[in-house]
């Protein structure tokens, strides 16, 4: 009889398999990726290896000893356990984080521009306390360019209305406003002495957002030229909002992870992490083996350093406030043992 294993589907609820239709589910999710993103399978000993990891009653999976890989942290900082110092320091001492990263609760970089002088102070007293290196973060987020938060037309209400030009244009004027704003809060927060930048949830505008973390990433490389600059995509296929946008003369529209990070990477970054998205109704293997194979590419080619979204919803991560460990603990392990991760 075929012994059924405890196991998740992709919205962290219980559920329980044989090997057999975790093999089913694991070859399934690797079909899946190939059709979608056009790249090549897993190998048999990759899908092997995933086999093994689901088909275990262990509460909690991890690498070899000497296959740990630098764990990074977006939005550390957010006044759970105190003071946003104090959350900092929680990461860095309780959850042994190899990096942490300081953010304002808006999470966007338009608004942290008008609070920078508080930003930088807050900045500078946790360079004082914390060890590891500390970044701070925020998103490109063009959308808080539109009305009623900002001055241009919003696309998403054009667009419907069949006027593509003008949402175009609206999205190329919000583009430099965006990098004006991104390179302006960097270079306040290097003046507070931060060890890196992190543009996260990047594209989540569509190839528009996209194009504007990559010119803030080139302005930012030139103007320091030591500073961490981190890349985080906000999906796994950038959307073609615009659908007409390049940079170094690829089309932004439509890029997989293999291209977004040839592309990060001529910008001028440090360290690029692709997101896989999750599906909710499918397992946890199912979405492990399809994250791995439309990332193994571009951690195949990569020539700088990935560090794979891992969490609430992508890298394989159920979508839970709260994911679950085992679940967690797997898809960590399988990202890091196939994929060869510089991080997570």
């Amino acid at each position: 009889m075929d012994t059924a294993f405890p196991t998740r589907m992709g919205d962290g609820s219980l559920t329980r398999l044989t090997r057999t239709e975790i093999e089913a589910e694991i070859r399934d999710g690797v079909a899946a990726a190939v059709k979608r993103a056009k790249v090549e399978p897993l190998g048999e000993d990759a899908i092997g290896h995933l086999i093994d990891i689901f088909s275990s009653r262990s509460r909690f999976s991890a690498v070899d000893i000497g296959d740990e890989v630098v764990l990074s942290y977006d939005g550390c900082g957010s006044q759970d356990m105190g003071t946003r110092i104090n959350d900092l320091q929680y990461y860095e001492q309780y959850l042994c984080a190899d990096s942490v990263e300081m953010y304002h609760h808006d999470y966007s970089f338009k608004p942290v521009k008008t609070v920078i002088d508080f930003e930088q102070t807050v900045m500078r007293q946790a360079q004082f306390l914390i060890t590891a290196p500390c970044g701070y973060g925020a998103m490109p987020d063009l959308g808080r360019y539109t009305v009623p938060d900002g001055p241009i037309a919003n696309w998403s209400q054009l667009l419907p209305m069949g006027r593509i030009d003008e949402a175009r244009a609206a999205q190329e004027e919000a583009v430099e406003m965006a990098v004006e704003d991104i390179v302006f809060v960097a270079a306040g927060m290097v003046e507070a002495g931060i060890d890196f930048i992190d543009l996260d949830t990047s594209g989540a505008a569509g190839d528009a957002d996209f194009l504007a973390a990559l010119k803030a990433v080139e302005r930012i490389r030139a103007r320091f030229p030591d500073l961490g600059i981190q890349i985080g995509m906000a999906s796994e296929f950038v959307l073609g909002m615009h659908g007409e946008l390049e940079y170094d003369g690829v089309r932004l529209a439509g890029l997989w992870p293999r291209e977004q990070m040839k592309l990060a990477a001529k910008a001028g970054v440090t360290i690029f992490g692709p997101a896989i998205n999750v599906n909710t109704g499918k397992s946890v293997a199912w979405n492990v083996a399809r994250t791995l194979t439309i990332a193994k590419p571009c951690c195949d080619e990569a020539t700088v350093p990935v560090h794979l979204n891992g969490g609430m919803g992508v890298g394989g991560v159920p979508m839970h406030i709260l994911p679950p460990g085992d679940a967690t603990s797997r898809a960590s392990r399988a990202a890091v043992d196939i994929l060869q991760l510089d991080g997570l």
